[in-house]
């Protein structure tokens, strides 16, 4: 959802500001990292982590579900076109999810 100009903070002069927070360096776009991603996601949505936005933990368990059913398909479509460590690093991070996944369900 877009925001409007009219929401934005004004600042002291009365003007828009329109600056953003500072985010630190982003680390390269790689298959890896992509997929760490998505496990960020997933533990957030089995509230393992604080959700970034809110910094509180919550449980949805449809949206780890999905995070998990896209990592599974990636690992379906990618299988015999990534590297040892990168079919290393999606198989262990799918075993942990999946687990994490059971014990919140239960």
């Amino acid at each position: 959802m877009a925001t409007r100009d009219t929401d934005r903070p004004t600042n002291d002069t009365g003007e828009r500001d329109n600056t953003c927070r500072q985010t630190p360096p982003l680390p390269d776009v790689t298959f890896s990292t992509f997929v760490l991603s998505l496990n960020t996601s997933a533990l957030c949505h089995l509230g393992e982590m604080d959700d970034p936005v809110s910094g509180k933990r919550c449980v949805d368990l449809v949206l780890a579900k999905q995070a998990i059913d896209t990592l599974a398909l990636l690992q379906e479509k990618t299988a015999g076109n990534l590297t040892e460590e990168e079919a290393a690093l999606l198989e262990h991070i799918l075993f942990d999810l999946r687990l994490r996944f059971v014990k919140a369900k239960a």
